[in-house]
């Protein structure tokens, strides 16, 4: 589960989900093969104009930044065929000299991404932030661009609590197959034309088009999550047109998608404890428990009675998992997220909860969709259900029962997809890609350590930053000077860490979230 409410946390854009390639036969060009030329648009192809004030996907966001669109074929290898839009944005250099454009996806897949020029120019040290020209973009299918994907909203959002993702009965399993298959066949009914052409490697030429409208020999790149495979298929397609590349929180590319999820599972499973075992450290504010495993039975309480009664009719066991799998993902709300589950647990009000999790947006229903349309896309996932089943059940009797069950019915929809999926593109590059920064916090549970390592080890060129004991999804420009230290040198001079066997350099991971002190009634209540 890549996509999810803990993904938009990264690049710091505490908005806060594993964490790819259409086949090449349905393209005309081999799996991993160079791709078919396509005619490269005019250098001035892209006409700039200031951002509108208020835009109808971003709001204000976009204030200061440039806008333009880019017309690029729906199948490249019907390059005078259907065309769909991609909608960009530009943070211009100020230095009397560029270094050229960084092109930035924030992962997903399927998350938007035209804030991500102002937040970089915005972010990084003066002198690096006014050398290139900030691109930020939305995929095909996302936010701005068009067509926007948006496929039954109410798998995510029925106006209801959802039914508990752990399924009680052989009944209760039926009753979530039957909704995933639903979303599934309204995807095929509404983007049938377009579910066939909405992989990574189609991204990827995407990627290419914008290089080549912007006028630009080589383009940089840096990407977050997702965005990391997203970049890792650029440079393998197109090894000769890289500049400098950052991949932060890095996918496992031998494991896209299926066994990546699973992979997850396990990682979570570590993260959520951790989050319990700090609850437990700070007993005397939460009351939730003097030890993780006291902690984790006072969720699970909470759990129960979420079931059996609903906050609101709306929020059930199944919105509690979804708003605690933020904590997974970054203890940037661990603090809050607490104080929210003492206060239902301790003194039964349901109020913080409320505010905690909130319903899916609109853009949150486009981001779900093209999660699928991607995923599904480019990797061919198990069509027979025995295995999903059989694959949930043996990990969740192992003891990773917190993500395990509702990771399995976000990605459900793959078992039914109306297209079918990949092979996934070879993902590699030789002695004469340029150098690639990538950057990775050990205990990361949407993209486990295991998954940076082995694409350190496809890049020879490669450098590898490890946050040690580091726990967040997206670590550069989240406040980690030794992190954001190496990537501004990188950015700015090109200059890497020396060349080490395993990661090239380590990072110590910052201290634990700190308690915020709460409130004067907030704090007689919780020593009642």
């Amino acid at each position: 589960m890549l996509n999810d409410a803990g993904k938009r946390a990264a690049a710091g854009t505490a908005a806060a989900a594993v964490t790819l390639a259409v086949a090449g036969a349905a393209l005309g060009t081999p799996a991993g093969a160079a791709p078919a030329p396509h005619p490269e648009p005019r250098p001035a192809g892209l006409p700039w104009k200031s951002c509108p004030a208020k835009d109808p996907v971003e709001g204000t966001r976009l204030k200061g930044l440039q806008c333009a669109s880019l017309r690029v074929p729906l199948d490249y290898a019907d390059p005078a065929g259907r065309q769909i839009t991609l909608e960009l944005t530009r943070a211009r250099h100020t230095a009397s000299r560029s270094k050229g454009a960084v092109l930035l996806n924030r992962g997903g897949p399927g998350a938007h991404g035209r804030d991500l020029s102002g937040f970089f120019a915005g972010s990084l040290p003066k002198q690096v932030a006014a050398s290139y020209d900030w691109i930020g973009f939305d995929p095909r299918g996302v936010g701005a661009s068009r067509p926007e994907l948006i496929c039954d909203p109410g798998y995510q959002s029925p106006g209801r609590a959802r039914p508990d993702a752990v399924p009680a009965s052989a009944a209760e399993e039926e009753e979530w197959k039957a909704r995933a298959r639903h979303y599934a066949g309204d995807c095929a009914r509404r983007y049938g034309a377009v579910l066939p052409h909405m992989g990574t490697a189609d991204s990827a030429r995407d990627m290419d088009a914008v290089r080549a409208a912007l006028g630009q020999q080589k383009i940089s790149f840096f990407g977050y999550s997702y965005g990391t495979y997203l970049g890792a298929v650029y440079a393998t397609m197109y090894p000769q047109r890289v500049g400098r590349m950052v991949l932060d929180s890095v996918v496992r590319p031998s494991g896209v998608w299926y066994d990546d999820n699973l992979d997850q599972n396990v990682a979570f499973e570590k993260r959520i404890h951790a989050y319990f075992a700090w609850i437990a450290r700070h007993h005397k504010t939460y009351r939730l428990g003097d030890s993780g495993r006291k902690v984790a039975a006072a969720y699970a309480r909470v759990r129960a009675a979420l079931k059996a009664k609903p906050i609101d009719g709306r929020i059930g066991p199944s919105e509690l998992d979804e708003a605690f799998l933020a904590d997974g993902y970054g203890d940037y709300n661990w603090a809050a997220h607490a104080r929210a589950l003492s206060a239902y647990a301790v003194r039964h009000d349901p109020g913080p909860l409320r505010k905690v999790w909130q319903p899916p947006s609109r853009l949150d229903q486009n981001n779900y969709t093209v999660y699928n349309a991607v995923q599904c896309r480019d990797a061919a996932w198990p069509r027979d259900w025995r295995r999903w089943h059989a694959d949930s059940e043996r990990l969740y009797r192992r003891g990773y029962r917190f993500e395990t069950w509702s990771n399995t019915w976000y990605n459900a929809p793959c078992a039914f997809w109306g297209v079918p999926g990949g092979p996934p593109p070879r993902v590699g590059g030789g002695s004469a890609l340029p150098p690639i920064l990538m950057v990775q916090a050990t205990e990361d549970a949407a993209t486990p350590y295991p998954g940076a390592l082995e694409m350190h080890r496809r890049f020879p060129t490669s450098r590898l930053l490890v946050q040690a004991d580091g726990g967040n999804h997206g670590v550069s420009l989240s406040g980690d000077r030794c992190v954001d230290g190496a990537v501004a040198a990188y950015l700015s001079g090109g200059r890497l860490p020396a060349s080490r066997p395993g990661p090239d350099q380590k990072c110590a991971a910052g201290p634990e979230p700190v308690v915020a002190k709460a409130g004067r009634a907030e704090q007689a209540a919780a020593h009642r």
